[in-house]
């Protein structure tokens, strides 16, 4: 799937990669797809409690050797 925007959130901790997503997905236009690499092992909970609490769609997660990947649809 394609995305319009990432952020490479590798080596950062809990809050700092939601705390990134939530900036910019903020100026993203609605519909629009955030790509979130994390290596933070609390980012399996937190992006998804973020998502579901911010109206965010979740399109897909996966792995990348030792990082977690978010495609995030902005609502």
């Amino acid at each position: 799937m394609n995305w319009d925007q990432e952020i490479d959130a590798t080596g950062l901790l809990c809050p700092l990669p939601v705390l990134k997503a939530r900036k910019r997905l903020a100026g993203m236009a609605p519909g629009a797809v955030l790509r979130l690499v994390s290596t933070d092992p609390a980012a399996v909970v937190d992006v998804p409690h973020f998502c579901a609490q911010s109206g965010h769609e979740l399109v897909s997660t996966s792995s990348e050797g030792a990082a977690q990947v978010y495609l995030i649809r902005r609502t």
